[in-house]
C-alpha cells in the first residue's frame, strides 16, 4: 500500500471530522485500488457472476467470502452480500496518550477506525462505536444509515482520554448482544493490571460473533529504541521510573516477548482473533484482518 496518508497524519487533521474523513477515504481507496491492480485471475477458474473490483463500485456487493478463499476482491453481481453489525470498542485509558513521531497511539486508533468504519459502512454494514475508560462511556449505538457515519466521526475526535479500563462490569455488559450476530473490534494498548481487560474480552465471545483483539503500541514500546538514562512516566498511575537504557534492554524485551505470546495465546484459545498493530506500520494491515473477519460472518 502506498504510505500517501500518512503526510496526513498530523494532530490538526486527525482531530477535525472533515480531516479524518479525509484520510479515512485515502487509505481505503488507496487499499482497494491496490488489491485490484495487483490482481491475478488463474486458467481455468470460473468467474461468470463475478468481475474484478474497481475504484467507485458499491462496496456492499463484493464478495467477502470469495475475498476469504482467495484473497482478490470481486464484485457479486446477483446476489447482496448478508449484512452484519459492527461494533468498534475504543480503550480511552490514559496509556492511549503515549506518544511516537508526533502520533500518539489514540490518534493512530481514530484513523484505523475512521478506516475500517468508512469501510464496512459503504458496503451496507451497521456500525457501532463504545469509547470507554473508568470515568467516561461514549455510546454510538449500529446504524446504516448514510449520516451515521458523521456522528461516527464527531464521536472519534471528541474522545475523552484518561483514568484506567473501567472496572464497573454492568456498563460494559451493555455494549454487545449476546444472542445477535456481531463483529466486535476492541481497540486497545492491553495496558491493564491484573487480566482485568483479558477477562473481559473473553467473556464477550458466544457462538454468534466474532470477537476480534486490535493490539496496538508503538515501536519504541516493543523494540526498546532508546539510549542513555531514560525516565519513564506510567500514564495511568504517574508513577515514574528511572533506568539505564542498555543495562535494561535485555530484561525488558524478554519480558514483553513473554507478555505479547501470553497475550495472543489466551485470546486465541478462546477463538477470538488478534493482531499486533504497530504505529510505525500501515493501517492496510488492519483492512486486510478486518475483511477476513468480515467473511466469516457473511
Amino acid at each position: 500500500m502506498k504510505n500517501d496518508y500518512r503526510q496526513l497524519l498530523q494532530p490538526q487533521i486527525i482531530n477535525s471530522v472533515s480531516g479524518l474523513a479525509l484520510i479515512a477515504r485515502v487509505v481505503v481507496d488507496t487499499f482497494l485500488a491496490g488489491a485490484h491492480q495487483s490482481r491475478r485471475v488463474g486458467s481455468g477458474l470460473e468467474f461468470s457472476q463475478y468481475r474484478g473490483y474497481q475504484p467507485g463500485d458499491d462496496m456492499r456487493l463484493l464478495d467477502w467470502k470469495m475475498l476469504a478463499r482467495s484473497g482478490r476482491y470481486y464484485i457479486k453481481e446477483s446476489d447482496i452480500d448478508t449484512h452484519v453489525t459492527v461494533k468498534f470498542i475504543i480503550d480511552t485509558s490514559a496509556s492511549m496518550l503515549h506518544e511516537e513521531d508526533g502520533v500518539s497511539k489514540i490518534d493512530y486508533v481514530r484513523v484505523l477506525v475512521a478506516s475500517l468504519a468508512y469501510l464496512s459502512q459503504n458496503q451496507g454494514d451497521s456500525v457501532g462505536l463504545f469509547a470507554l475508560n473508568n470515568v467516561n462511556l461514549q455510546s454510538l449505538f449500529p446504524s446504516s444509515n448514510k449520516k451515521h457515519y458523521n456522528r461516527l466521526l464527531h464521536e472519534l475526535v471528541h474522545m475523552k482520554i484518561g483514568g484506567v479500563w473501567p472496572s464497573d462490569q454492568n456498563d460494559l455488559d451493555k455494549i454487545h448482544q449476546r444472542t445477535q450476530k456481531e463483529l466486535l473490534f476492541l481497540v486497545t494498548d492491553m495496558h491493564e493490571n491484573n487480566a482485568e481487560l483479558t477477562n473481559w474480552v473473553q467473556s464477550l465471545k458466544t457462538s454468534k460473533n466474532e470477537v476480534c483483539v486490535l493490539h496496538v503500541l508503538g515501536k519504541n514500546e516493543i523494540m526498546f529504541d532508546y539510549k542513555g538514562a531514560i525516565v519513564f512516566e506510567d500514564l495511568e498511575t504517574g508513577k515514574k521510573v528511572k533506568v539505564n537504557a542498555k543495562n535494561a534492554k535485555g530484561a525488558y524485551l524478554a519480558a514483553m516477548q513473554r507478555n505479547l505470546k501470553e497475550i495472543k495465546e489466551a485470546f486465541l484459545s478462546k477463538d477470538i482473533g488478534y493482531e499486533l498493530f504497530r504505529l510505525d506500520r500501515p493501517i492496510e494491515e488492519a483492512l486486510q484482518f478486518f475483511l477476513k473477519k468480515r467473511a466469516s460472518l457473511s
